[in-house]
């Protein structure tokens, strides 16, 4: 059986448990996400969705 999510949705689930059971603060996970956002402005985008993509490739199996 597949299951299809989208990676923001995953990541989001990873960030509610981290604050609910770790301890991080929403703060911290604010300018973590404003990183990201900042982040994805730059000449390394291309780079970082490449390996995104690549990431979940191998972890999905596809050899394309």
């Amino acid at each position: 059986m597949t299951v299809s999510l989208p990676l923001v949705f995953v990541l989001g689930v990873i960030a509610w448990a981290a604050i609910k059971f770790l301890g991080v603060r929403m703060w911290v996970a604010v300018v973590i996400a404003l990183l990201g956002f900042w982040l994805s402005h730059t000449f390394l985008a291309p780079v970082i969705e490449s390996g995104t993509r690549s990431g979940v490739g191998v972890v999905n199996g596809d050899n394309r």
